[in-house]
């Protein structure tokens, strides 16, 4: 490959074409630069950079959904990132077995849509666990019944809930689902030649089922937070990596449901005038109609209220 000539090296060559040394076009060629072939109909538009950022982005992800499976199915589920690459979705949708399920879902405030195959070597295990079942997966690969694509449709949800949870650091995602499909070949919703970057999960769900997941980004949705995957996390704050687990914490207290109790008042009276009680009876309380309500979190005495509507619904306030 030819050699490129520094600044002093040109100004001696100029020198010597004006000294009449060397006359213009006398220059000699070596050897012919090798060619690097380049197909215009997959350019890549992705750099090796933003893929980088996308593969630590979902390495998180993986890290995340793997404790929140495990939890949620109450065996081991193990997941890991396999490859992030680019190519046109036309190669992406030849590449998927069949049967498989394709979930397709929007990421506010981002336009257009995105992606993600769940591989039946994935899904039934994990749809076997959710009926009571060992985690198995069938010998042969089937159709998924309705009841089956609405149990993974759910199970889809949380994990596209998680991908908004990791997505966090770099843009505010949300997540949702607008369409299922079983076979990849319908699928109309992004042009054949689009260029996509594909994300690749390796699974181990129970005792050594293996699956995949793909998750499936359009450049024309995520080209405009190409600035922030170039350049996020080399001019990331070292405290906000150091905070990761305290946030990832806090989010998972944030989803523990609480007991919430609004006492109106209270009253006694016998057994036998509680084996006479009828619909429509009148029950006299403690309370007078103007007085606070008590509030229990939890089972604890924390607020008092005042009775009130929201539209149809009781409420306090």
């Amino acid at each position: 490959m030819p050699e490129i000539l520094s600044q002093a090296e040109i100004d001696a060559l100029l020198a010597a074409v004006s000294a009449g040394e060397v006359k213009p076009g006398e220059a000699a060629v070596t050897a012919a630069q090798p060619l690097k072939r380049y197909d215009f109909r997959r350019p890549n538009k992705f750099s090796k950079d933003q893929l980088r950022t996308l593969q630590i982005l979902h390495e998180n992800l993986a890290r995340i959904l793997s404790g929140f499976l495990s939890g949620y199915l109450r065996t081991n589920v193990s997941i890991a990132v396999s490859s992030v690459e680019q190519f046109t979705f036309d190669d992406f949708s030849r590449s998927l077995p069949m049967p498989t399920l394709l979930t397709i879902f929007s990421l506010s405030p981002l336009k257009g849509m995105a992606v993600m195959e769940t591989n039946p070597h994935f899904l039934f295990p994990v749809i076997d666990l959710l009926f009571g079942g060992p985690g198995d997966t069938p010998k042969k690969v089937r159709e998924l019944t309705s009841i089956e694509v609405s149990v993974a449709k759910r199970i889809n949800a949380k994990i596209l809930e998680n991908l908004s949870f990791a997505w966090s650091d770099v843009f505010s995602v949300t997540p949702e689902i607008e369409a299922v499909e079983t076979n990849p070949r319908f699928q109309q919703i992004i042009s054949p030649s689009e260029v996509v970057a594909v994300v690749t999960f390796s699974t181990v769900v129970g005792t050594g089922a293996r699956g995949i997941i793909n998750l499936c980004f359009p450049h024309v949705t995520l080209e405009p937070v190409l600035v922030q995957l170039s350049s996020h996390y080399h001019m990331r704050p070292a405290d906000l990596q150091e905070n990761s687990a305290e946030r990832e914490l806090a989010y998972w207290i944030n989803q523990v449901p609480v007991e919430l109790a609004v006492v109106a008042g209270e009253t006694e009276i016998t057994v036998r005038e509680f084996l006479n009680l009828q619909v429509g009876d009148i029950l006299p309380l403690n309370h007078s109609v103007a007085a606070d309500m008590d509030v229990y979190v939890g089972g604890q005495l924390r607020y008092k209220a005042q009775a009130g509507t929201v539209g149809r619904h009781l409420a306090v306030q």
